[in-house]
């Protein structure tokens, strides 16, 4: 369960937010430290504390700072140049490019491996990641050989979103992380198609321009002022008497 407590750097934490699983050990995320003297969690930086109790995990969310690749993670990135075998991708303005081999596609050979140009964008995910070296992504799954929805994203336009914004769009059901936005569009009859990268990238594409505007708008909206799902289908009137 996610909570709303802003913290900043050093804060106490009480000890109701920190979750207690009886089995699972807990788990520190990103953003925060244990500091053995005081056997206390302390904040590194500022922004939102997250507690999930079924994970035994707890962690800071912000809205910048630059995006660190992990192992698995769905990413959207921009290519920047190719060399002889790979692609160099940009995944925010803050890191060194990673790498995407060119025959890490679907069927891909060097005869019909996919060209990009620079400012191509890519759905990928992270398939190694270290701090000391680049991260490569693949847009193929390791294990079946499949796409699985990964590869070039044609058309469409993409949205910048906070980190843990990206994180209640990339959670699996409906309406999970209290993000009802794009299904309430949806149910009213906008077809459109989405991807989201961990690394704050929103891509939307539909058949209309007004339309790709009004729902990258909706899911920014939601994300900057914090909408709960009552507002969020409120917005999403809103924004339907605009189109009509």
């Amino acid at each position: 369960m996610a909570s709303h407590i802003i913290v900043l750097p050093g804060d106490a934490i009480d000890d109701d937010l920190i979750p207690t699983h009886p089995r699972k050990p807990l788990r520190l995320g990103p953003g925060l430290r244990h500091d053995p003297a005081t056997n206390s969690i302390l904040p590194t930086v500022a922004g939102r504390l997250v507690s999930d109790h079924n994970k035994n995990l707890i962690r800071v969310e912000t809205s910048t700072g630059r995006y660190l690749p992990r192992v698995g993670e769905l990413v959207i990135g921009t290519v920047h140049k190719s060399a002889a075998d790979v692609y160099y991708v940009h995944l925010s303005d803050h890191s060194a490019p990673a790498t995407l081999p060119q025959l890490s596609f679907e069927s891909a050979t060097r005869k019909t491996r996919p060209v990009l140009a620079p400012g191509a964008l890519v759905y990928a995910r992270v398939a190694a990641a270290d701090r000391h070296m680049d991260a490569e992504l693949e847009c193929v799954s390791s294990t079946t050989g499949k796409a699985d929805g990964l590869g070039p994203l044609v058309g469409g336009m993409l949205f910048a979103v906070s980190p843990g914004m990206a994180r209640r769009l990339l959670m699996p059901g409906s309406g999970a992380g209290g993000v009802v936005v794009l299904e309430a569009l949806a149910a009213a009859g906008l077809q459109f198609e989405t991807a989201t990268g961990r690394n704050g990238r929103f891509w939307v594409d539909a058949a209309s321009v007004r339309t790709v505007l009004q729902v990258g708008r909706a899911v920014q909206v939601t994300d900057e002022e914090g909408l709960d799902a009552e507002a969020q289908q409120r917005l999403v009137k809103k924004l339907l008497k605009e189109l009509s």
